[in-house]
């Protein structure tokens, strides 16, 4: 059984990003900006901003936290994403979700250009995804496939299935899965007997928010599972959609929760933020 490590393959994805912005830095004294708005008191947003920030701090990319209270307006939260698409030092504008309930997801997701649209989640660069033209892909979904690209796991002809269809995982996933070869099958709520679809997975991403969702009778032998859901169990234990020690018997690959889709996601948002820093270099 293959360990898909994602702390490793972050690792070495960061120290080949922190080169580039040191030798950028050394020949012409510029570095890549990037600001993480922060609305509220979420306790997991905030560990998970801190996160991006020290990862930032860690490859030399200059980093803003912006953090703005729970009452912060939706017209205050739009004037300020406006600010930061005027800042030309600013190069990726990311805003930490979920949001205020006061605040609607997709007017704030909209408002941010789609040239610092670092998270991907933008209608244009969500329509670049689906016709195959360069953007920026939803930091998740490209982290996956850099981890399946890392640990040489073939993607084309064979049969994927991804439970969950959001746009920030499920559906660009899919689109990736899809152009890289693969068969793609999308299971939603909607579907009937979501578990015939994954057992015949060759590749099954989960991605629903529910602890231990997928057991190992869904699951094919031989698959390669990538486990997206961060649930907190009562105890505190952080676990995933998957039921790790139960399904690692029967996969040829599995992600670990936590140290498995996460680390990916945050180097994948780096990496988005010194392509968009490089496009204005060119």
């Amino acid at each position: 059984m293959i360990l898909l490590d994602g702390n490793t393959v972050s690792k070495k994805r960061l120290a080949a990003l922190k080169q580039q912005v040191a030798m950028e830095k050394s020949r012409s004294g510029k570095t890549p900006g990037l600001v993480v708005i922060r609305v509220g008191e979420d306790p997991a947003s905030k560990v998970y901003v801190g996160r991006k920030i020290k990862a930032c701090h860690e490859t030399g990319i200059r980093s803003i936290e912006d953090h703005l209270g729970a009452s912060t307006s939706e017209l205050q939260l739009l004037q300020k994403i406006a600010t930061y698409n005027a800042d030309p030092s600013i190069d990726g504008i990311l805003v930490q979700l979920p949001l205020p309930k006061h605040i609607s997801e997709k007017a704030v997701l909209d408002a941010v250009s789609p040239l610092k649209d670092v998270d991907g989640f933008h209608p244009v660069n969500l329509g670049r995804l689906v016709a195959r033209e360069d953007g920026f892909v939803a930091c998740t979904p490209q982290g996956i496939m850099n981890l399946l690209e890392d640990a040489q796991i073939p993607v084309t002809g064979k049969s994927a299935v991804v439970v969950g269809r959001s746009r920030i995982v499920g559906r660009p996933i899919s689109l990736l899965l899809d152009h890289a070869g693969a068969t793609v099958t999308v299971v939603h709520s909607q579907t009937k007997d979501p578990r015939r679809w994954t057992a015949q997975a060759d590749i099954l991403v989960v991605a629903v928010g529910k602890p231990h969702f997928l057991k190992a009778d869904d699951v094919k032998n031989g698959a390669v599972v990538v486990d997206v859901g961060i649930n907190r169990l009562s105890d505190g234990k952080i676990v995933g959609d998957v039921d790790f020690e139960d399904v690692s018997k029967k996969a040829l690959a599995i992600t670990p929760v936590p140290g498995g889709v996460g680390p990916m996601t945050i180097v994948t948002l780096l990496e988005n933020t010194w392509k968009s820093f490089s496009l204005k270099l060119s």
